[in-house]
């Protein structure tokens, strides 16, 4: 769908933020829970790049802890230019102004918030974006929470503002005043009946793991902006794109296309489906996204995405085809 940019403002060092409506009258958003987030298409023809940005605004709902969201006039993302841009947050500082009209798609929720009486919440940087609406839903909903938001300079560190209000539920880390989160004190020995949501650069994410593996199962919940590195004494980390049989062909069965096709060694189904003239979705195509996830009718798939949660992978009816593979001769996809 196309959106107009009706206003676009500096929210912190390097981060702005886009306030998006329909570009046409009459239209109304599609609803969105929080943790939710959308691709945004960053130029034109088709080797525009495709981005994926947090929904950052007011999802008027309270996601798996009850209504589901609410269709609205606008949504609100907020971009961190980087140093190592590939092209995305660099397009959006340099050259998004309001009245643009970008090519949105979505929303999609792989980070969802789940029902509990007591979260945890901690955000690195621009990891604080999804957290944003949660703790909205979370204060509505009437739970207990407290967020720990950690950011280079407090200059940095975006929507504070927003954040002000709930007083000492809320702890700014600004790491040249204050060092870095202590992690060891603040998830030193599981919280009871409380989720963890962890969102922010991979060094954040990967000690936040580290540290909450000694938490009951399913505690921690976290979100990726890109894959995560493999762990050298995990042989089978999901993140191993290379010793879980990358080397192996194997087939693919489309239902719905009627096509039989053969994944060869080292391409991925994702583009197996492209050269054959079936039509998906894709985007991030590391894993990291969701846009291809695709339904599983029979195989045992080999996940090797960021998003699926260990539950997920076992119950083995999605997978991303963008990285995921088949651990046996065969899968059959809802394609």
């Amino acid at each position: 769908m196309d959106l107009v940019v009706r206003a676009v403002r500096a929210e912190a060092d390097g981060v702005r933020s886009l306030e998006l409506a329909p570009a046409h009258d009459g239209e109304r958003l599609p609803p969105w829970s929080p943790g939710a987030h959308v691709d945004v298409v960053l130029g034109t023809g088709p080797d525009a790049p495709v981005r994926q940005y947090s929904l950052c605004g007011d999802a008027g709902g309270t996601g798996d802890t009850g209504d589901t969201g609410a269709a609205g006039d606008t949504w609100r993302i907020a971009v961190l230019k980087t140093a190592d841009s590939r092209g995305g947050s660099r397009h959006v500082h340099e050259n998004v102004r309001a009245g643009d009209v970008l090519t949105v798609r979505g929303p999609r929720n792989h980070f969802s918030l789940r029902g509990s009486s007591r979260y945890l919440f901690i955000a690195g940087g621009i990891g604080i974006t999804p957290i944003l609406p949660m703790i909205a839903a979370t204060e509505a909903a009437g739970a207990d929470w407290r967020l720990v938001y950690g950011g280079r300079t407090r200059a940095a560190m975006a929507f504070t503002d927003r954040l002000e209000p709930y007083g000492d539920k809320v702890t700014l880390v600004p790491q040249d005043e204050a060092g870095t989160i202590d992690l060891d004190a603040l998830l030193a020995a599981p919280e009871p009946d409380t989720l963890v949501y962890c969102c922010g650069p991979a060094g954040l994410l990967d000690a936040v793991e580290d540290r909450c593996a000694a938490w009951p199962p399913g505690t921690l919940r976290v979100e990726r902006f890109a894959p995560a590195a493999k762990d050298p004494k995990d042989p089978e980390d999901p993140a191993d794109s290379k010793d879980l049989g990358e080397e192996r062909e194997f087939t693919v069965v489309l239902r719905r296309s009627g096509l039989t096709l053969t994944v060869p060694a080292g391409t991925s189904i994702l583009q197996v489906c492209r050269d054959n003239d079936v039509p998906v979705l894709a985007s991030c195509q590391e894993g990291i996204c969701g846009t291809c996830e695709t339904e599983v009718l029979d195989g045992e798939v080999e996940h090797r995405d960021a998003i699926l949660d260990a539950d997920e992978r076992a119950a083995n009816d999605t997978m991303m085809i963008c990285v995921s593979r088949c651990r046996g001769a065969a899968l059959t996809l809802d394609l």
